[in-house]
């Protein structure tokens, strides 16, 4: 799984496709790309507005294509062009679309979820079952997407939860869905101060797990996913509890906190 940034890492030959084309000739025809894509919703403001007014809001948005709508704009160039590439598969949940290309593909993507489309049974799941790794290519250290599976697996008492609604296109026609998840906007608690995926990354990479490089000019990190994620379960278990348990009684402060597509 990859997450890149094409500013960080400089000058490439041949820009976004060239580094596309190195990551497919370093996994060879055996290996498989995976990437958070998202999508690129200029309607997403809906969800900003009480969910009685959303189907009137949507009712003459255009309807979403998995297979033509851009990459949400945050995780960067490249996954519009992995989005774009012969040979990759999507999947079409607006608000947690996945994309991959290689020789499990389709394993990866099988039957991804509508609803929390970060937990169990997710491409993140199986990317974990498949011994996968995690390739950071000069990402900022909150935009970790495995540990939302990571989340969902964490003993913490009343995880947040957001509803969105989409105007999509379905088999008769253009309709409007609701997808339920865990809150990947601000958090699954309130949260102040450093994001806790960069605090979670920062405390994994200090205990020295994985590898570190660098790859053009930026400073990379290559992970193995299921080890980041049983770290991060258990890093939430004790602190997140522990904050919950801290807070539940004063007044929760606003965070910074945008992992939704990273």
């Amino acid at each position: 799984m990859v997450h890149a940034s094409l500013r960080a890492a400089g000058p490439v030959d041949g820009g976004a496709e060239g580094v596309l084309e190195a990551l497919d000739r370093a996994v060879g025809p055996d290996g498989t790309l995976l990437m958070i894509l998202g999508a690129e919703i200029a309607e997403d403001w809906v969800n900003e507005r009480p969910e009685s007014e959303r189907a009137t809001l949507l009712a003459d948005a255009p309807p979403f294509d998995t297979q033509t709508a851009p990459a949400f704009h945050e995780v960067g160039y490249l996954a519009e062009v992995f989005r774009r590439a012969p040979g990759t598969h999507v999947t079409d949940n607006p608000s947690g679309r996945f994309g991959a290309r290689g020789k499990r593909a389709e394993a990866l993507l099988a039957n991804a979820l509508w609803n929390d489309y970060y937990g169990p049974n997710s491409p993140l799941e199986h990317l974990c079952k498949l011994g996968g790794k995690i390739l950071r290519i000069g990402a900022d250290p909150d935009t970790t997407t495995v540990l939302h599976y990571a989340e969902h697996l964490a003993e913490v008492p009343n995880k947040r939860r957001v509803r969105r609604h989409y105007r999509c296109l379905g088999n008769d026609g253009p309709i409007i869905r609701a997808v339920e998840c865990l809150n990947d906007s601000d958090g699954i608690v309130s949260w102040e101060g450093e994001d806790y995926f960069a605090l979670i990354l920062e405390a994994y990479l200090a205990s020295g797990r994985g590898t570190r490089g660098r790859v053009g000019n930026a400073e990379s990190e290559l992970i193995a996913a299921q080890d980041l994620v049983t770290f991060g379960t258990a890093w939430m278990t004790e602190r997140l509890s522990a904050h919950f348990a801290e807070s539940r009684n004063s007044k929760p402060g606003k965070r910074e906190f945008r992992p939704l597509h990273g």
